[in-house]
């Protein structure tokens, strides 16, 4: 498959006082193939949305590359990327539609903007633009005229993605898109956004919590751990074979409506491990591990192949 992003090393710290740096993202490296879709998940504090801001040039990163389509976006500086030609070309669905949107502008104003600054579309050309882009997003066109309080969660969410979809991006990424949503809701939603990635051609990022939703979404998946890619492959064979502890822990703790596929839910001891200075030598998971030996306080484990399409960090895979 033909990578349209490859990140290559890309490592972000942040001071935090007395000389000493938070390893937010730490030697991070994958791909994403045209028309791909890739599941990011991992517990709240282990980099997925320093790692989106990153690749969405909302931040510098401190070390390591960031490639588009064989174009290097790290060097360009976040503060100025807004103007690049190549910001049409990564766009982004947030987590909660409601914050993300403009409380003064109309549906219609939120969709536009974008194409206003992009695409340099005015008049009726980009009237015409916005209603395509409602109805592609199934958001009824007499709804373009009302404010984002008027709307609900879910007429909300499609205003979000149709912003998103404006200017064509070849790559979206979609942090929690459905988290504030009724479940009810967030299966439209996912059905839409299935539907747009085989109409457009997009490749997704797809950042979440929800585990079901990414094993039902996503080609491949990434599993994090305080700031490094600890498992990836193929969704289908990482949800039936985990092979790090830490992704066999957040797998079993997936509810399961059948009681004879319910498995013995994998418990976590312990406290995660400060990314504050970490040691290089200690495995980020050691503490909490229940497979911990003496070999994981000596060397970090690196992803290594453990199939074909599969890598994993850890000593014992």
């Amino acid at each position: 498959m033909t990578a349209l992003l490859s990140i290559d090393r890309l490592i972000k710290r942040f001071d935090v006082g007395k000389q000493r740096k938070l390893h937010a993202v730490d030697e991070v490296s994958f791909a994403i193939g045209k028309g791909e879709t890739v599941g990011l998940v991992g517990e709240s504090g282990c980099g997925k949305s320093t790692l989106v801001r990153l690749i969405n040039r909302l931040l510098d990163p401190t070390e390591g590359s960031i490639q588009l389509a064989g174009t290097e976006l790290a060097s360009v500086a976040a503060s100025g990327f807004a103007g690049n030609p190549n910001r049409k070309r990564i766009q982004m669905v947030f987590q909660d539609a409601g914050d993300s949107l403009n409380p003064r502008y109309t549906a219609a104003d939120a969709i536009a903007d974008p194409i206003r600054r992009l695409s340099k579309l005015s008049g009726a050309k980009l009237t015409a633009r916005v209603e395509a882009l409602a109805d592609m997003t199934g958001l009824p066109r007499e709804l373009l005229s009302r404010f984002p309080h008027q709307l609900s969660g879910g007429q909300k969410a499609r205003v979000g993605i149709a912003r998103a979809i404006a200017v064509s991006p070849e790559l979206l990424i979609l942090d929690e898109p459905t988290a504030a949503l009724d479940v009810s809701v967030q299966v439209v939603i996912l059905q839409l956004l299935e539907q747009l990635k085989r109409d457009l051609g997009m490749s997704y990022l797809f950042v979440s919590h929800d585990l079901n939703v990414v094993r039902l979404l996503c080609d491949r998946v990434l599993v994090m751990y305080l700031g490094k890619i600890v498992e990836s492959g193929p969704a289908a064979e990482v949800f039936a074979d985990p092979k790090h502890p830490y992704t066999r822990a957040l797998i079993s703790a997936i509810p399961q409506a059948d009681s004879d596929k319910r498995v013995g839910r994998l418990r976590l001891g312990g406290e995660p491990r400060s990314p504050i200075e970490p040691d290089p030598k200690v495995c980020r998971f050691y503490g909490r591990c229940p497979n911990g030996e003496d070999a994981c306080t000596s060397a970090m484990p690196l992803l290594r192949e453990a199939g074909p399409a599969r890598q994993v960090a850890c000593h014992f895979a």
